[in-house]
């Protein structure tokens, strides 16, 4: 009779797990698009949390109401550049287009001497600008079959573009909800976790609320000083499109040490055009300037109010961008401020163990004898 009962219990065990693992894996799959949008609205809900909090109950606005001013606020700060950035890059990209085709079509299509110039594969180019220019007719239409062979590829550039918004809507949707139902939220986190870890898990998640705010601000100050003294950079050299390579160089500089290869593919490029004294310019501003600002601003904010080394946060970053993509920039530095907090806390726990002296246990032979039994035995000798 146990038998039977304890079969029945394990069978029942297991068709329990194995509906759960089955339940766990269709959510995923549900949800396995909106992964990346809700973790951008989570850490964009945390960053600007207390300005919500302000509003809600300072100023005392309605949570929703709140949420709204606050979802309305960030869609503008990240659309208005977005359009702007969009519609310079349609701009530059058919005048570029326009430039080139009346180039081809008057048959002088050049580039700078320096390039020609290359050992290895100047001759090359100095091919193939020659079959250009010999045949402008043929090398349009050259152009225009590729165009058409190669259509495919424009419509997955298309689709991505159109997941990409998609994305970004989901993840100024579920901002909102963050916002407006944030703390029940983290509140049922805590206490989901606490019944599983225990009542540790409360300072994991305040490591993980530090390290977050610190990446975020750290990455995010960094690139906008950055790009904004590149901008300067830009404008003064004569760089073509400054607003638009300003915003490029935003988005590169949010990868560490990813800077001098923004500005740095400027300078080259003037230098290239025969304006010697404004590419090394640029670069001299960037080296001296814009480098420095990196080397200031990042590790003071994010190391110095983590505590982490920041070699721990360089690897986070790097490897989260590998890993999980551009959301990656702030999901590997927290899993490793993750890591390094459970490391911490269990060597703080065991610290007694691993620094008091080890005991030493003696054999029979090894105990020493006592005063008493060393006169006994010198006793014992001279008889």
């Amino acid at each position: 009779m146990i038998e039977n009962w304890t079969k029945e219990f394990v069978i029942q065990r297991l068709l329990a797990i194995s509906l759960l693992i089955v339940l766990f894996i269709l959510c995923f799959q549900v949800i396995q698009f909106f992964i990346v949008p809700a973790l951008w609205a989570a850490i964009l809900a945390y960053v600007t949390f207390p300005i919500y909090k302000f509003l809600h109950e300072k100023i005392r606005l309605s949570s929703g109401f709140s949420a709204a001013l606050m979802t309305v606020s960030i869609s503008l700060i990240m659309g208005i550049p977005l359009i702007m950035g969009l519609f310079v890059l349609q701009q530059e990209a058919l005048s570029i287009i326009t430039n080139l085709v009346y180039r081809v079509k008057v048959g002088y299509v050049d580039v700078p001497d320096s390039l020609k110039d290359l050992p290895i594969i100047g001759q090359q180019i100095k091919d193939i600008l020659w079959k250009i220019n010999k045949d402008p007719e043929g090398t349009l239409d050259a152009f225009r079959m590729w165009i058409q062979s190669h259509l495919y590829y424009g419509k997955i550039a298309l689709d991505v573009v159109f997941s990409t918004l998609a994305k970004l809507g989901m993840a100024l949707m579920t901002l909102f909800f963050f916002y407006r139902d944030g703390t029940s939220l983290i509140r049922q986190i805590r206490q989901a976790l606490r019944n599983i870890i225990g009542n540790r898990i409360d300072g994991y998640i305040d490591s993980v609320g530090t390290t977050t705010r610190a990446v975020v601000y750290g990455i995010g100050l960094t690139a906008l000083a950055q790009a904004l003294l590149a901008g300067v950079g830009y404008y003064f050299s004569g760089a073509p499109s400054p607003i638009l390579l300003t915003l490029v160089t935003f988005v590169i500089a949010l990868i560490p040490f990813g800077t001098p290869f923004a500005w740095g593919a400027v300078s080259v490029w003037l230098l290239s055009q025969g304006h010697t004294t404004e590419g090394i310019g640029l670069a001299v501003w960037g080296v001296l300037v814009i480098s420095w600002v990196d080397n200031l601003i990042r590790p003071i904010v994010i190391s110095g109010a983590t505590k982490i080394p920041f070699i721990i946060i360089f690897i986070g970053v790097l490897g989260g961008l590998t890993a999980f993509g551009f959301v990656g920039l702030f999901i590997g530095p927290v899993v490793l401020a993750i890591g390094l907090a459970v490391w911490r806390e269990w060597i703080s726990q065991h610290k007694n163990e691993l620094f008091a002296p080890k005991e030493v246990v003696l054999t029979e032979s090894q105990v020493p004898l006592s005063v008493e039994q060393v006169e006994i035995d010198i006793t014992a000798d001279d008889k």
